[in-house]
């Protein structure tokens, strides 16, 4: 079998049983990755120096096909209302029929690392039978120094198969395509789908299981931190401003999407970034937009034209379309990938009904609620069928990725804002003076202005008013922003279908809470929007 890069004595690939595969590519750099995707014709060179790959079918992650094995020690610990179960029978044949299809590739392998922070990270193993997946991982994950790749012992392996057809009759899955995790043993499988976001969120769902048992917070959210360590953490679901918000060249970026919050502070589980880039521009988000331009970026799905342009424009293949980057692409970009406590949350929702204010302050019941609740809103047009506002209710910003009970985690976030004094804030991104298709979009600037003024502190000095519909504390003046767009109801022409409106969203917000109430305590029950005024 022949071997290039560095190769790892104490664990290779034999021990994990492809040891049958026709050639295996260790640790290789950029360069060698970029020959080896053009010259198999997984991808192409865009005019700019990055590599763009297509993903056929699958433009985004198959929530519906992914599974967690369901043994004797995952039984009791796994949210099975949101995770499918695997029987550790059909994993089992799963693995070996994978290892079979395995048999007389070519395979590369990424030795990497999920988590900055020494005492909880996760060494893992990525073997991928694309060149263009394992640039992809290594962009996403955290890459050790190359000394320590000998004697790297993973503690994760993931292998993942695009070609690979998986049997539901045989494997226990849904369809051709399969996600399986083995959290017991450490084990992922994917096969049948060629997204690369699948082995990102892999690790991901790991450290969600992983973490807690540490006392340490798993957050889907993008992190930065001040000049004089103010970190901050902003927690929301595709299209709330994330990665947009986070992005702010005044303070230094931690990262754009998955953190642990643990006794020393909070820390990337990554190494790069996998930014959205339908309609990217240079001039709404110059540093995201020049890491497109630059070798050693992947493009995913990305439409060129002749010349082998990006189009960031064109979403005829998917609106899905994304870059990988590796973290040190962005010029403000945290080097360690750690920082301190956080002093201010930020929780993101785009409220597409009009209802919410652009800012409030959360106590933390409330914090807790909301992150339980994990609120935005999808517009018409965004997704097939979708004609008009639709909530969108992902537990703890990250339902898909969870695999505990969400209050272990709503819990944990709880005592960390209390133990550290931490300022939490409610921003909506969405929609202002009515709701989408008759209100505005929130000025970027009036939520830029807000965000500022929270992360001083300078915000918390100001008067607030208790808002009648959610309880929570709304500032009445902020300097630099349109007094009027704080106070929600009087931005619509129609008062009385403001009130219509809210109480609709509000009553959403009581029916999807319904699930949690029996596993929160009396505050956090009473954090609910609504019991203020049933209580007057």
């Amino acid at each position: 079998m022949e071997e290039f890069g560095v190769k790892n004595p104490a664990a290779g690939i034999a021990e994990i049983g492809l040891g049958k595969a026709a050639s295996v590519r260790y640790n290789l750099l950029e360069a060698a990755l970029y020959e080896e995707a053009i010259r198999r014709g997984e991808a192409e060179l865009t005019a700019d120096g990055a590599l763009r790959a297509l993903t056929g079918q699958h433009t985004g992650r198959s929530a519906k096909d992914k599974f967690v094995v369901r043994d004797a020690k995952t039984d009791g610990q796994i949210w099975w209302d949101n995770n499918k179960p695997m029987s550790p029978e059909h994993f089992a044949v799963l693995h070996q029929d994978m290892l079979a299809h395995a048999a007389g590739k070519d395979l590369f392998v990424q030795d990497l690392i999920g988590g900055a922070d020494a005492d909880n990270a996760l060494p893992t193993r990525v073997v991928t039978e694309f060149a263009w997946h394992s640039l992809f991982i290594r962009n996403l994950l955290i890459r050790p120094e190359r000394e320590a790749l000998q004697g790297f012992l993973p503690k994760l392996t993931i292998i993942d198969l695009p070609s690979f057809r998986a049997d539901p009759a045989r494997h226990g899955c849904r369809t051709e395509t399969v996600i399986a995790c083995d959290l017991t043993n450490g084990i992922v499988l994917i096969g049948g789908t060629s997204y690369a976001g699948e082995m990102k969120k892999s690790v991901f769902t790991v450290l969600n299981y992983l973490l807690p048992s540490k006392g340490v917070m798993p957050m889907h959210c993008s992190a930065n931190v001040g000049p004089d360590g103010d970190a901050a953490v902003f927690f929301g679901l595709s299209g709330t401003g994330k990665t947009t918000l986070s992005a702010d060249p005044k303070r230094t970026l931690i990262g754009d999407d998955e953190h642990g919050w643990g006794e020393n502070g909070i820390f990337n589980f990554e190494g790069g970034c996998y930014a959205k880039t339908i309609r990217l521009s240079a001039e709404a988000e110059p540093e995201i937009y020049a890491t497109t331009k630059r070798f050693g970026t992947v493009l995913e799905n990305v439409v060129l034209d002749e010349h082998r342009v990006p189009d960031f424009n064109d979403g005829s293949l998917t609106e899905n379309t994304r870059c990988a980057y590796p973290l040190h692409f962005i010029p403000n970009a945290s080097e360690t990938g750690i920082a301190p406590h956080p002093k201010t949350i930020i929780m993101l929702t785009a409220d597409a009904f009009g209802v919410l204010p652009p800012i409030a302050k959360l106590t933390p019941e409330q914090a807790m609620y909301h992150f339980l609740s994990g609120y935005t809103a999808k517009v018409a047009g965004t997704e097939k069928g979708v004609t008009e506002p639709e909530a969108t209710f992902s537990t703890c910003f990250g339902a898909p990725f969870m695999p505990r009970h969400p209050t272990e985690y709503g819990n944990l976030l709880r005592d960390l804002i209390a133990r550290h004094k931490v300022d939490c804030w409610l921003v909506n991104t969405g929609w202002t003076g009515g709701a989408y298709g008759t209100g505005n979009r929130m000025p970027i600037k009036a939520t830029r202005a807000l965000l500022t003024a929270a992360l001083t502190g300078e915000l918390k000095k100001v008067e607030m008013r208790t808002d009648a519909n959610f309880g929570f504390a709304v500032p009445v003046a902020v300097a630099g922003v349109d007094t009027k767009i704080l106070d929600p109801r009087s931005t619509w022409a129609d008062g009385t279908a403001y009130d219509a409106q809210a109480k609709k969203l509000v009553g959403m917000f009581i029916d999807n809470f319904a699930k949690f109430e029996a596993h929160v305590d009396g505050k956090v029950r009473d954090a609910a929007p609504g019991i203020r005024l049933a209580a007057e």
